[in-house]
């Protein structure tokens, strides 16, 4: 296998340059960076972990926890990061803490011992105080709203902002009796508190109250509490008339739920989701939702752990908020309006 320095002369820089880009640290210029992978590919070269930990004491190994691999969006951000990794020359373990305290714990305690170089995770149930200890074992880089007490870096979008997004854009199709679907007051991570917040601040902006029993709790964000959801709702005295819910899987059990009662998605409930996961995207109807950054987000946790790895950032760290967009497609639309002109939001 090719060497650094053999690289180096194939693609016309310096041995530096190469050591950057296989590092993923380093300042080098796109279009150098691309020459330069161009030539690790050509040559399929893999970095020598034991050599590379032997040199600096780290081994180009990261690690990812996340609550749930079954969940589409973890898995679809799992992806993402694995491949925002390889230009790095990263390897990425993954694994899942079941969102419990007793799951984040044992994971942040003992995985990977000196094997990792930092970890990624997105926590759903520990506090702050036990995050912030961790974040000053190895690097560390916290997804979602739970912070680490301002010990470590925090990617996160902005919760409210798109709910309020999702409520606002119901309320302009008419709709007024709009429920809200994964209310989850057994967690502590902040993220369902911040989407009810959004939810909230638009109806009071369209001068309509808050309604608790337009307000559901589920226990998860999987279908099949979404389903559960909608009986709940249709009980009630006063059915609504469209439904925010807190993730796509609940919003594709909405739908399903809605369809074996004999409601029509959207001309007898709209339904909105949050995500963006590629199921909701090719649902009959597709599903309105709100849509991350994903990619933003793997990117920019991955080079905050690089800029902590290497040392070359001593900074305080960083609250990154990246960019979030609203998705209309065919379970939100308006009385009259066609599937086919909304097929390009697929």
């Amino acid at each position: 296998m090719a060497n650094l320095r053999e690289i180096a002369a194939r693609a016309g820089v310096s041995v530096r340059t190469v050591s950057n880009v296989v590092s993923g640290t380093g300042p080098v210029a796109p279009a150098t960076r691309a020459r330069v992978q161009q030539v690790l590919d050509e040559v399929q070269y893999r970095p020598n972990l034991a050599a590379r930990q032997l040199r600096g004491g780290r081994t180009g190994v990261v690690g990812l926890l996340v609550p749930e691999l079954d969940s589409p969006y973890f898995a679809e951000l799992a992806g993402l990061l694995v491949r925002a990794a390889a230009p790095r020359s990263w390897t990425v373990l993954i694994d899942q803490t079941g969102g419990t305290a007793e799951g984040e714990r044992r994971l942040l305690s003992g995985s990977g011992g000196r094997v990792l170089d930092g970890l990624v995770v997105s926590p759903w149930a520990l506090p702050p105080e036990e995050l912030t200890h961790h974040a000053g074992e190895r690097p560390l880089v916290v997804l979602g709203e739970r912070e680490a007490g301002g010990a470590a870096d925090h990617v996160t979008v902005d919760n409210v902002a798109a709910a309020h997004a999702v409520t606002s854009h119901l309320l302009a199709t008419g709709r007024t009796r709009i429920a809200a679907v994964g209310v989850q007051p057994h967690l502590s991570n902040g993220t369902a508190a911040q989407r009810l917040l959004g939810h909230r601040r638009a109806l009071a902006e369209a001068g309509l109250p808050a309604d608790p029993g337009l307000e559901v709790p589920t226990a998860t964000l999987h279908r099949a509490a979404g389903a559960r959801a909608l009986e709940v709702l249709l009980e009630r005295p006063q059915r609504p008339d469209a439904v925010f819910c807190f993730s796509d899987q609940l919003a594709l059990g909405v739908q399903r739920a809605a369809w074996v009662r004999g409601l029509r998605v959207p001309q007898d409930l709209a339904v909105a989701g949050f995500d963006d996961v590629e199921d909701g995207r090719y649902a009959t109807p597709s599903l309105t939702t709100v849509a991350p950054d994903k990619e933003q987000i793997a990117e920019r946790a991955l080079q905050c752990l690089a800029d902590r790895i290497e040392r070359r950032s001593s900074a305080p760290a960083q609250r990154i908020v990246v960019p979030h967009r609203l998705v209309v497609r065919e379970s939100t639309a308006p009385p009259g309006r066609s599937r086919s002109s909304l097929a390009d939001h697929v």
